[in-house]
C-alpha cells in the first residue's frame, strides 16, 4: 500500500491535471496559507523533504509557471516560494478530482467503524513518530 496508494494518486493527477503529487503537495502547503507564500525552509520542514529536493522540484515548477521564487528583503539569504496566478488555478482544477480519487481508494469501502479504526492505529503511529522525533 505504501508505494501503490502515492503511485496510483500519482497517475491520476498526471492525467487528470498534468501535476505530480509532489507538485500538488507544494501547492497545497502554498494554498494553505493567506499570503500564498512560505519561506523555503518552512516548506521543506512541512514537506519533511530536504532543502535541496525542494530547491529542484521547486525550479521545475517555476519553469512551468506553477511557482516563483523570492528573496526575501529582511534577509538576504532567505528566500520564499511564491505561488502564481497559474499554479493556483492549477491546484484549484485539480483538488476536485484528486479529493474523488482518494475517496473512491481510501475511504468508499471502509465502514465507519473501520473509517474509526483507521483514524486510531493512524493517530497512535503519528503519536510514535512525534515521540521519536523529538530528542
Amino acid at each position: 500500500m505504501n508505494a501503490r496508494l502515492p503511485a496510483a494518486l500519482h497517475r491520476e493527477l498526471q492525467a487528470d491535471a498534468g501535476l505530480s503529487l509532489q507538485d500538488y503537495d507544494v501547492l497545497v502547503r502554498l494554498t494553505d496559507t493567506a499570503e500564498g507564500r512560505m519561506r523555503v525552509s518552512d516548506l521543506a520542514r512541512a514537506l519533511q523533504w530536504e532543502r535541496s529536493r525542494l530547491s529542484h522540484h521547486v525550479t521545475r515548477m517555476a519553469s512551468r509557471g506553477l511557482v516563483e521564487r523570492e528573496e526575501c528583503s529582511d534577509d538576504g539569504r532567505g528566500a520564499f516560494i511564491v505561488l502564481t496566478p497559474a499554479g493556483r488555478a492549477a491546484i484549484e482544477q485539480a483538488a476536485p478530482a484528486h479529493v474523488g480519487t482518494v475517496r473512491r481508494l481510501v475511504f468508499d469501502s471502509l465502514s465507519e467503524e473501520e473509517l474509526d479504526s483507521l483514524a486510531a492505529i493512524t493517530d497512535k503511529v503519528l503519536t510514535q513518530l512525534e515521540r521519536d522525533a523529538t530528542p
